[in-house]
């Protein structure tokens, strides 16, 4: 008969690239008498650059620890189990440069099968198990952990999560099915799907035991001890590990209904691994593990040989590769230092990034503004914030006092600028304005100072084309709100040098925002692309495909929010006037809509009112609006927007706008939330046959690694 072992081994040549982790076993005496204990370590040690993980060979690895310590727990010789992690990672989860490679629906469901199979035999010991969450873990990380009978988890582990719907799988190694039957339904989708599909939010150490996934926490500092200690204690009786009773009634049955409530709101039945994931919580309400195991064996399977994962691949790829490594950035040792910044503003936009910079950079932080109480409110607002971070717990006192320390407010351009190395203008969105503005600051800083504009559509050259070193100025353009989005556009000038460049690099490393080089183009990249992609909606509507059809039509792509609803965040009047500035420069291909004008000049903030407490259309705007009688599908109309957006990709990538067309994709899913489980824009237009339909290739061919269809 064929061993696990051999099987996973077997498995391990379809994964030729697979960093392996080792599962170190040794031994030691517990403190109070307790007896001889076996830990395992995972560690992939030849390699620390990589975090721990498994795939077939791993997991093999693992396996043959198992067989050591449970022939020793058989024979008397050790009292129980632990396991832990090398040093800041415990395990983060499945190896899925492997996964992606499979073709056969026969391997993916041995991949599912293999990890059950390992993972449940440390349930099975005959000694009691511990997993000690020394440092990061993730889904497979997670699961491990899972299957023993005690966890303790250190108070400075900084990210915990089980992120599989977030990429397109389910918790397929026991975490579906294990987890809502130790903390409660409740608190299991709250981890596998609520925090997953915001983006993949991290749990901390603290909130990992609070949640009562972990049965104790311990300082970092001394975590291993500690937990041994603990361990010890448990095993001779001093300390009773108690949970509370779960809940299989109706509190199961509504977590899985808000679960579903929550994946409806954010991919609109688009992506399949979050519905899957809930109907393996909602299958073992009953506490039947091996039909929940079996259950995510089958979803493994199946998810694995789909689009939806490769997608969700490609786009952690670009995010967590790319993203990290900016196209076209100049050395980084041409960077100058930052000391010291200005924020010329004092709205909101600049008052978030001055919070922005004193938290990232450490640095003080002065902004000016035209009069005192403009200053006065803006610093204000980031006092305000500062004390919000302080009430939850996100700085301690002595933090919140030094942060609000560093940012300041001053009337006097050259007393607050004479010393600063970056200036970033965050003002209103006119030509004329910056300009001023720029001459201003010019003329008080020093000749290395940066000088930085914060502007969405107007050219960079052009601003800094009256200055007297135009080679400083770049624009680091950021997406509102400036705490959440994590991507920064930076833009190069005609004139803009490689040392500027490489300090806003700089400065965009340390501000921990995915920085992306781009072309000093009209709209740069997002914007130009959602206002290709609105325009050509609000010409729909205006044509007279009414409202309700345009939302639903785009429902398909799981996008974050619908283009209406988009419209109403940024603003009628921000979207008319960058509808206007694209239509100056394309005139053929960009729409400004009348409509869109009567909106504004009313005054109006939206579409929409909630006045009677659901989203309903504003009757008085309805009233605005002169319509034609051409009514589309929704079929029809989003084939004519991706249409449009494809159209506008192929254009932007032959003037150069970015590198190439990972780029675009990546910007999209960092500054527009572009679904990850569609795996970029290009990827997604070529696999909907839509490259090809409007440009006559697919964007595979200009070096994409796109998904395959």
């Amino acid at each position: 008969m064929t061993t696990t072992t051999e099987q996973l081994l077997k498995a391990h040549e379809l994964f030729p690239d697979e960093v392996v982790t080792t599962a170190h076993v040794r031994h030691l005496d517990l403190p109070l008498g307790a007896g001889r204990f076996a830990l395992i370590t995972l560690d992939n040690g030849f390699d620390h650059t990589k975090p721990t993980t498994f795939g077939p060979g791993s997991l093999a690895k693992l396996n043959e620890a198992l067989d050591q310590v449970e022939r020793e727990a058989a024979a008397g010789e050790i009292v129980a189990v632990g396991i832990t992690g090398k040093p800041f990672i415990f395990a983060v989860g499945a190896d899925l440069k492997g996964v992606e490679v499979l073709k056969e629906h026969s391997d993916a469901l041995a991949i599912g099968k293999g990890g059950h199979d390992v993972f449940k035999r440390i349930a099975a010991l005959p000694v009691p198990s511990f997993a000690f969450y020394n440092g990061a873990a993730m889904g497979g990380g997670v699961e491990v952990g899972l299957h023993c009978t005690y966890r303790t988890v250190s108070s400075g582990l900084p990210a915990f999560s089980l992120p599989e719907c977030f990429l397109g799988l389910v918790p397929g190694w026991g975490g579906c099915t294990l987890l809502p039957n130790l903390i409660g339904a409740g608190k299991a989708v709250q981890v596998i799907i609520e925090n997953s599909m915001a983006q993949n939010k991290q749990l901390k150490g603290k909130q990992v035991f609070e949640l009562g996934i972990a049965d104790a926490i311990f300082e970092p500092a001394d975590f291993v001890e500690q937990s041994l200690l603990w361990t010890a204690q448990v095993l001779t009786g001093a300390v009773t590990v108690e949970r509370p009773e779960i809940d299989r009634g109706q509190a199961w049955d509504d977590a899985v209904a808000w679960g579903r409530a929550v994946v409806d709101g954010k991919v609109h039945g688009a992506a399949p691994a979050p519905y899957r994931a809930l109907d393996i919580i909602a299958q073992v309400k009953d506490g039947d593990l091996q039909a929940g195991f079996d259950a995510e064996d089958a979803a493994l399977a199946d998810l694995i040989m789909g689009d939806e994962l490769r997608a969700g691949i490609y786009s952690f790829n670009l995010v967590q590769k790319r993203g990290k490594r900016p196209a076209g950035a100049p050395d980084k040792a041409l960077a100058r230092p930052v000391t010291k910044v200005g924020v010329v503003g004092a709205g909101l936009m600049a008052s978030q990034l001055a919070l922005l910079f004193a938290r990232r950079l450490q640095v003080p932080v002065v902004l000016t503004d035209i009069d005192q109480e403009r200053i006065d409110k803006g610093v204000g607002y980031v006092h305000g914030e500062i004390d919000k971070l302080l009430a939850k717990g996100r700085v301690n006192g002595d933090n919140a006092n030094r942060l609000k320390g560093l940012v300041t407010g001053s009337l006097d351009k050259a007393a607050a600028f004479g010393d600063a190395d970056f200036v970033i203008e965050a003002v209103f969105e006119e030509m004329g304005v910056k300009q001023q503005v720029f001459a201003e600051v010019e003329a008080v800083v020093s000749p290395t100072c940066i000088l930085a504009t914060n502007t969405s559509s107007l050219s960079v050259s052009e601003m800094a084309s009256k200055l007297e070193h135009p080679e400083r100025v770049v624009g680091f353009h950021f997406f509102n709100p400036v705490a959440v989005l994590p991507l920064l556009e930076i833009v190069r000038g005609e004139q803009t040098d490689d040392a500027s460049l490489a300090t806003a690099f700089g400065v965009a490393k340390k501000l921990k925002k995915t920085a992306v080089l781009v072309k000093d183009a009209p709209a740069f990249v997002v914007n130009r692309i959602l206002t290709r992609f609105m325009g050509e909606i609000q010409q729909i509507i205006d044509e007279g495909t009414p409202i309700a059809v345009a939302e639903k039509g785009v429902e398909p792509l799981g996008l974050p929010m619908s283009p209406i609803v988009l419209l109403e965040l940024v603003g009628p009047a921000i979207a008319l006037h960058v509808s206007e500035t694209l239509h100056n420069a394309f005139p053929e291909r960009f729409f400004v809509s009348e409509n869109l004008g009567r909106v504004v000049k009313a005054g109006k903030r939206g579409f929409y009112t909630w006045a009677s407490g659901q989203q309903e259309l504003d009757p008085e705007v309805v009233a605005l609006l002169e319509l034609g009688d051409k009514v589309l599908t929704e079929e029809q109309l989003r084939e004519r927007a991706l249409g449009a957006v494809a159209q506008e990709i192929q254009l932007m990538l032959d003037e150069g706008v970015v590198a190439e067309a990972q780029d675009i994709d990546l910007c999209l899913i960092t500054g527009a939330g572009w679904p990850f489980h569609l795996g970029g824009i290009t990827p997604y237009l070529d696999r909907e046959g839509v490259s090809e339909r409007v440009n006559g290739k697919r964007f595979l061919a200009q070096g994409v690694a796109s998904v395959p269809a």
